[in-house]
Formats: structure tokens, sequence, C-alpha cells
């Protein structure tokens, strides 16, 4: 299987270029954004050395139909998706928090509680709570957003305070973020799955509010199977989740967690092929459709020639 590691294109009008973490992105003329979904993967932000195949298609194709399903709460940096792996959209400025909400008390959220913490980003939790518990509400719990190591928790008062966000505009990523949740977890209810956290971003465009990046997808959210929810809660067993969370899990597991001493544990073939083929069955949850492969050859060469007509044709 090959899968999209990174790409070097020299595309007609480009301005810039941007590796982030998993995604490559050409700014062209000025007007557009070109963003590449790879195959690049990361956790506790470290990206891995080898990528995972079709990941970057099914975080594409999720993303897309799940921003179109929510442009009517907000709109939406998207103009274009002229490949599987591709999105064409307008440039914003970006807002520099992540808008992390929680229905469920899971993964980082989790840990900190079980540490002893009954405040995330200045978020009160009540006593007696166990992993996965759902929360009385859902609660917003945002990260500065790092172009470099790790994000880190912050909570409104402080954004407001620091200026990070202007109060008027927070209120609003506040109330965006509320309303794409729960449309997220109506949507996902109906596919027999429990939206249990995710994460938005935001920036201007014009002077305007637009949701930007992805949403809804398993490197940004967390799922868990609804129809065994309860009876594992009862039994106090792990939830059956779609998620990047077991790739955290293993990490762990293997003596991984980031820090500066530890090194990347080895990815043999098999873990590869097992997260490549959890990432789609979370596709064909979540769409509700079979996931089609990229034909053979070389997918680099394909999303080259297919963002080249795109942007012929944008212009």
């Amino acid at each position: 299987m090959i899968a999209i590691k990174e790409t070097h294109f020299q595309l007609p009008g480009q301005t810039s270029f941007y590796k982030g973490k998993v995604r490559d992105v050409y700014t062209i003329e000025n007007k557009f954004l070109v963003m590449v979904v790879t195959d690049r993967i990361s956790a506790f932000d470290v990206v891995m050395p080898e990528p995972i195949p079709f990941k970057g298609q099914v975080l594409n194709q999720i993303a897309a139909k799940a921003l179109k399903e929510t442009e009517d709460i907000v709109p939406n940096w998207v103009i274009d998706v002229p490949d599987p792996s591709v999105t064409i959209g307008k440039i914003c400025d970006p807002f520099k928090v992540e808008m992390v909400i929680r229905g469920y008390l899971a993964g980082h959220a989790w840990r900190e509680y079980h540490a002893g913490r009954r405040e995330v980003c200045g978020v009160a939790l009540p006593e007696g709570l166990k992993e996965n518990d759902r929360l009385p509400e859902p609660i917003i719990t945002p990260t500065t957003k790092a172009s470099v190591g790790h994000d880190e928790d912050i909570s409104r008062s402080e954004i407001i305070r620091r200026e990070i966000v202007s109060e008027k505009d927070y209120v609003k990523l506040e109330k965006y973020t509320k309303e794409l949740f729960q449309r997220g977890s109506d949507i996902s209810s109906k596919k027999g799955l429990i939206l249990v956290d995710t994460k938005y971003e935001f920036g201007k465009y014009e002077g305007k509010i637009h949701l930007i990046d992805e949403i809804h997808t398993p490197d940004s959210s967390r799922f868990f199977y609804s129809e065994t929810y309860d009876q594992l809660q009862s039994e106090n067993q792990p939830q059956r989740q779609l998620s990047k969370e077991f790739v955290r899990k293993w990490l762990i597991d293997n003596g991984f967690q980031g820090k500066e001493d530890q090194a990347i544990p080895t990815m043999s073939s098999e873990i590869i092929t097992s997260i490549s083929e959890r990432y789609i069955e979370l596709y064909e949850h979540i769409t509700g459709t079979l996931f089609q492969k990229h034909a053979t050859g070389n997918p680099i060469d394909r999303v080259e020639i297919n963002i080249i007509e795109a942007l012929t044709r944008l212009k």
C-alpha cells in the first residue's frame, strides 16, 4: 500500500508552503489555500515516522461531509474538494485557540481527573465520576494553538484577559462550538455512535468568523459505540471507541508519551495495517457508506494533477 507521507509540489501561482503535523498546505496567489491531508499520523504532538495508508483520504472525506452538514450553523473555509485527499479553501486569519468540547469524561480530561484535579480549563468537575461517564452537560476546555510543541490548556477568562480572542468574538466561538457539537452528536447518534469529545478551529475571512480545518474526524474527535455504552459503563469495562486514542494507548504501552527522553516505538506492518483499518472503519460508520480506496499507482501524482485542474477551474 502506497501512502502519502509528504508532498513537494510547485503549483501554478504558488506563493508559500507550510508543512504541518499531518497536512501540507500551499498558498496560491495569496487567494486560495490548498490543503493536502497526508497519511502522516501524530500523537502527543509528535509525528510518527511511518505513515498510515488511506488515513488522509479518510480524514479529508469525513471533514468535507461534516463541514457541508454544518454550513447552516457557521460558514466554513471550503471552496472545492478536488481529490479524496485535498481541500481547497479560503485563506482565513485563524484564532490562536482550539475550541475543545467534551460531553464525556475521557482522554486528557479523564487523565487530569484521575490525577486528582477537579477543574479543567477553569471548568469545575463534580466528584464521583469514573472514566467515560457522561458529564452533566458538555464543557468547553480550550487549548492554545501551538505552532511547535504541545498545545496547552487555557481558561476562558485567561483567553480574554490575555486578549488572545476578544470577549465579543469568544462568546460567538462558544455559541458555534456548542451548536456544532449538538449537530455532530445528533448525526453520530443516527449512525450508532456517540460523539464523546471534539475540537473546532475558527478564523476570520473578510471580517466574518468561519469554521476552518477539519471537523468530526478520528483525529479531532472521539467516538463510542452507543449500543454497548451503557453495559460496558455499568461493568466498569473499557468503551469500544473509534478515535486516535487507541494509537496513544499503544504508544503508552510501549513506553512513549512524547517526552524528550523517550524513543518512538517501531510500528510493525501489522500495527500500521490495523490502524489503517480502524480509520476506514470509522469512515464507514460515520458516513454510512463503503470506503472507496484510491486507485492503484502513485497517489501523489494523482493529487498533483487534480489540484492543478481544480486551480485552473477556480481561476
